[in-house]
């Protein structure tokens, strides 16, 4: 392959990435700002599938962009899979264009399938050769390997060219000892997040341990409720036979009162006739 179509065609699937990024931003800016701020109120919404076909698209393109583009910027490779952007163009323009489009899994199924397996293709056969160029001064070995073709033209020019080639490769390395102080002041914020949850974990196990002390206590505390219970219904039958007692003995006593009295009253009838008959014979 002509080294110089090479970069052409390398440049341009670069930037066909970049565009279908650039297109699908805008797509679902101007979706979103038709949709309603609620929710519950989006589902029953006319764009409801268009806002469903373009999330995920969005998870597609991230899934691509973190599998290609690391090695697409140390100019490694370029963004190989360019049947995957003509894909991602046609969803999106169908998304534009039809106002009831169909549902996002019948959409995306061709996306999906060449996506998933470009990744994979990359992941398992191109991976473990450009990993072998990655350390040192190998992440520029792709440029230096176009100088011939710029050398090929007479005079100075050639050796310009292969003098900005070669002052590209400053920045590279600048930029890898970047990540690399990036790297370790990640892994310095992970071990402390680690501590962090680690130190959370403990609290959240004796806030637990606490939680189960209390629900233990309040066991304890119901079932004494519940004999204290017991026992005042059992103390209020018996003062309730006590008192039905002492009400009956009462009312016995007084009736044993009343008989005296009945008796004289009685005795006090008898002897009237027999007063008023001695009063008339000693008349």
């Amino acid at each position: 392959v002509c080294k110089r179509m090479d970069l052409v065609c390398q440049r341009m699937l670069n930037q066909g990435f970049l565009k279908v990024e650039r297109y699908h931003n805008l797509c679902q800016k101007q979706v979103k700002a038709q949709l309603p701020r609620r929710e519950s109120e989006r589902r029953n919404h006319s764009l409801a599938r268009h806002a469903d076909i373009l999330a995920a698209v969005e998870t597609r393109l991230s899934l691509l962009n973190m599998t290609f583009m690391k090695y697409v910027d140390s100019n490694l490779c370029c963004f190989i899979p360019g049947k995957v952007i003509d894909e991602i163009y046609r969803v999106l323009r169908y998304v534009n264009s039809t106002r009831a489009p169909q549902r996002a899994h019948e959409v995306l199924q061709e996306l999906r399938d060449i996506s998933s397996m470009a990744m994979e293709y990359f992941d398992e056969k191109i991976v473990p050769i450009l990993k072998r160029k990655m350390p040192g001064s190998d992440v520029s070995g792709r440029l230096i390997g176009t100088a011939p073709v710029f050398s090929e033209v007479p005079g100075p020019s050639a050796a310009l060219t292969t003098m900005q080639l070669f002052s590209k490769q400053n920045p590279t390395r600048q930029e890898v000892t970047k990540l690399q102080q990036q790297v370790k002041a990640n892994g310095t914020g992970l071990t402390a997040l680690k501590r962090e949850i680690s130190e959370l974990r403990i609290k959240v196990q004796e806030q637990q341990k606490q939680l189960q002390d209390q629900d233990q206590k309040l066991l304890e505390q119901t079932q004494i409720i519940g004999e204290q219970n017991a026992r005042l219904a059992e103390l209020e039958r018996k003062l309730r036979e006590v008192m039905e007692s002492t009400v009956g003995n009462s009312s016995g006593s007084g009736s044993n009162e009343q008989s005296p009295r009945k008796r004289r009253k009685a005795v006090e009838s008898t002897d009237c006739p027999r007063k008023s008959k001695r009063l008339r014979n000693r008349k």
